[in-house]
Order: structure tokens, then C-alpha cells, then sequence
């Protein structure tokens, strides 16, 4: 029978759940301090599913989008642990200066005033291409 999603998950069940073995969850309980399973007796942890959203958003951060562990020390720091966890889902964008779930901090390069803007971006880098080409050519 499968656990509810509000029940507490073993350090297996979640290293499972994260992708990422369990030697490496606790070490990462060393480096972040937010990280901060229940400890039964015998130092037994236990996840809650919010340390596991939390624990995906880590691996996320570290492992896809590239991020130094004093990067994501630095992003808890600056934005708080709502918006680190709301990595955790795998389909917010990740991006150092939007707000996860702001649709006006979110690129989209689909949309007509972005792709105006970036075309307008593309004719001035063009642009001061040219010019340098010019000075270094005289």
C-alpha cells in the first residue's frame, strides 16, 4: 500500500525521490541550514514533503541548472525558502532574478514585446559590432 503524500519519508525514501544518494542528502544537511529532517531515536531522519520539494529543488539548482553550493546558499539568503522550494517542482524557470510563478519575470520568447525586444537588442549588438570591426580595421 503507498504512503500518503503528507506522510514522512525515510532518508531512502527520499534520497529515491530526489535522485541523489543518501550519503548525499545528509551532506547537504551540513551545508544548508534549512535542511532539517525530524531525528528519532538513534538519529533515525524522517523527511517531511516539504523537505523532499525542498531536497529536489537543491539537486535541481545544483545538478541541472549549474549552481555552486554558495549559490544556493546565496539565493536562500537573498529570495527565502519559498522561493528555493518552488524549484522543486521541475516546471518553474529557473532564473537568479525572477520571482518563480511572476509571468512578467519569466521570459518568453514566443510572446510578440519579446521577440520586438530582442530584435531591437540583436540590431544594436549589430550595430556596435560594427563599429569595433571599424576601429580595429583603421
Amino acid at each position: 500500500m503507498p504512503k500518503s503524500p503528507n506522510a514522512f519519508r525515510t532518508i531512502s525514501e527520499a534520497a529515491e525521490a530526489v535522485g541523489a544518494p543518501q550519503h548525499v542528502l545528509r551532506f547537504w544537511e551540513t551545508k544548508f541550514s534549512f535542511i532539517t529532517p525530524v531525528k528519532r531515536g538513534g538519529g533515525r531522519r524522517f523527511y517531511r514533503p516539504q523537505d523532499v520539494v525542498v531536497l529536489k529543488a537543491i539537486r535541481r539548482l545544483l545538478h541541472d541548472e549549474g549552481l555552486t553550493i554558495r549559490g544556493v546558499q546565496r539565493l536562500h539568503k537573498e529570495q527565502g525558502l519559498a522561493r528555493l522550494a518552488a524549484y522543486g517542482d521541475g516546471s518553474t524557470p529557473f532564473s537568479m532574478d525572477a520571482v518563480p510563478g511572476e509571468a512578467s519575470a519569466v521570459a518568453t520568447p514566443d510572446a510578440p514585446a519579446d521577440e520586438a525586444r530582442l530584435r531591437r537588442l540583436l540590431t544594436e549588438i549589430e550595430s556596435a559590432r560594427a563599429r569595433l570591426d571599424a576601429v580595429l580595421a583603421g
